[in-house]
Order: C-alpha cells, then sequence, then structure tokens
C-alpha cells in the first residue's frame, strides 16, 4: 500500500463500513487521515484519525471542512470518497423529497466534496482522488430507483472528469463494487428489492474488505476503473442486453 506522503488523507462516511475500514487500513500504513462523516468516528475506534462531522450535500460546509482540514492537518492530497445513503422503495411510494435527498447526498456530495480538493491538486499537478461509485449505476432494479440514478449520476460524473484531466498528473480513480456487506445496505432492506434480502440471507454479498484491497490495489497501479467481484459481468451484461438484464430482476424480484 502506497502511503500518502505529502498531506492529508481524506476519508469520507468514514464513521461506519468500508469508509471506515479504510481509514483503519490507511492510518496504520502511516497515513495522516481525516475522516468527514455526518456522525462522529465510534471512541476509541481508531487511533490517530482526526474526525469532522459534515453533511457532503452542503456545498459550502464542504468547502468549510476541506479548509478547516488544510489548515489543521495540511492539504487534502488523498480523498477517498465513500459518503452515501442507501433507502429501498418503488419511485410511486418514495416522497419525491426523499428521492432529491438521495441526489443530493450521493451525487452532489461527489460533486461537492471533487470540487473542494480539486483546484489545489490541478495547481500541484498531484494528488489522489477515488470516488466509490456503483454497479447499481448501471445495473438497474426494482425498488432501487432513486439509489441507481445517483449512482448513474456518479459514475458518469467521474467519467467525464477522467476524461477531462487525462493530460495531467492527479490520479482519478472510480470503483463501482456490487453489493457490498455493510451498514448502508441495511438501509435499503425495508422497502428494497427481493433480490436483496435473497443476497443477505445467501450470504451472496462482498465481503467489505475484499472491496477495499481492491479500491487501494487499483490506486496503487494507477487504474481508472475498477469493478470488483461480479460487478464487472453485470455491468457488461447490462451495456450488451439490457432486456435479458430486466429479465432476471422480475425473476428474482418476483415482479
Amino acid at each position: 500500500m502506497r502511503t500518502n506522503t505529502s498531506g492529508t488523507t481524506l476519508v469520507t462516511g468514514g464513521a461506519s463500513g468500508m469508509g471506515l475500514l479504510l481509514a483503519k487500513k490507511l492510518a496504520a500504513a502511516g497515513d495522516k487521515v481525516a475522516v468527514a462523516d455526518v456522525n462522529p468516528l465510534p471512541p476509541g475506534e481508531v487511533e490517530g484519525v482526526s474526525s469532522f462531522i459534515c453533511d457532503l450535500s452542503d456545498h459550502e460546509a464542504t468547502a468549510a471542512l476541506v479548509e478547516e482540514i488544510g489548515a489543521s492537518l495540511g492539504d487534502v492530497t488523498r480523498l477517498i470518497h465513500c459518503a452515501a445513503i442507501m433507502p429501498g422503495g418503488d419511485f410511486a411510494d418514495m416522497p419525491a423529497a426523499q428521492i432529491n435527498r438521495v441526489m443530493a447526498v450521493n451525487y452532489m456530495g461527489t460533486v461537492n466534496i471533487t470540487k473542494a480538493v480539486l483546484p489545489a491538486m490541478l495547481a500541484k499537478d498531484s494528488g489522489e482522488i477515488a470516488i466509490i461509485g456503483s454497479m447499481a449505476g448501471s445495473v438497474f432494479t426494482h425498488s432501487m430507483g432513486a439509489y441507481c440514478a445517483s449512482k448513474a449520476a456518479t459514475n458518469a460524473f467521474v467519467e467525464v472528469l477522467q476524461e477531462e484531466n487525462r493530460h495531467n498528473n492527479v490520479q482519478i480513480l472510480l470503483i463501482c463494487p456490487p453489493m457490498v456487506d455493510t451498514p448502508l445496505v441495511n438501509q435499503a432492506v425495508e422497502g428494497g428489492p427481493k433480490s436483496l434480502g435473497l443476497a443477505m440471507s445467501s450470504n451472496r454479498m462482498a465481503s467489505p474488505e475484499v472491496i477495499v484491497d481492491a479500491l487501494l490495489e487499483g490506486m496503487e497501479k494507477g487504474a481508472t476503473l475498477v469493478q470488483p467481484g461480479e460487478a464487472r459481468f453485470m455491468m457488461w451484461l447490462r451495456r450488451f442486453s439490457p432486456s435479458l438484464l430486466w429479465w432476471i430482476m422480475r425473476k428474482a424480484n418476483a415482479r
């Protein structure tokens, strides 16, 4: 694992799940780590990690967060963006305010934190950005439409960002994991698709440790896209046979 010796590593959504696991690994490897989340780090969970409270859907608060980290710890030279929410439910049953909130946190949060750290990286022509998108950004399913739409926007944002910055030395990585066994998934259990419950009960979800290791390996190798586990095949299937994929989803979700 390559240690970030030039500044601060910022992990968003770092109070639980993959973000917390990443914060632990990076701190143990010698990174100076800041965690940003709407919740504080669990007491005593991670030694030597600075915790900051921030709602990334708030543009001004996100900009202020990065300034505060820079002033107290040093410039953010590595960003790993994990923060997201995942409520389940059909569009017809989900209030518009909740759908908008998913987009605000998952997509606009990505835009806000990227825009907050990118200018300094471009000015120095160095830095690393890793953003957790999702297989769900192209492999759509019932009762997860709000999440799928937000991750489709996130995936597209990162792909275009990479293309626009292909001639500089800022590394930008998009990782699109399949369903991962983290607390985030629990948000979608009520109202979510039947296939999610089946995946949970049959232990078909990906291990967070496997996804975190794939992300860190991708950063180490300078990759632009990582599709761990079944994500590569499922995203391939969506691209070449969307009608077949929807048939599979109808069967899996009893729709």
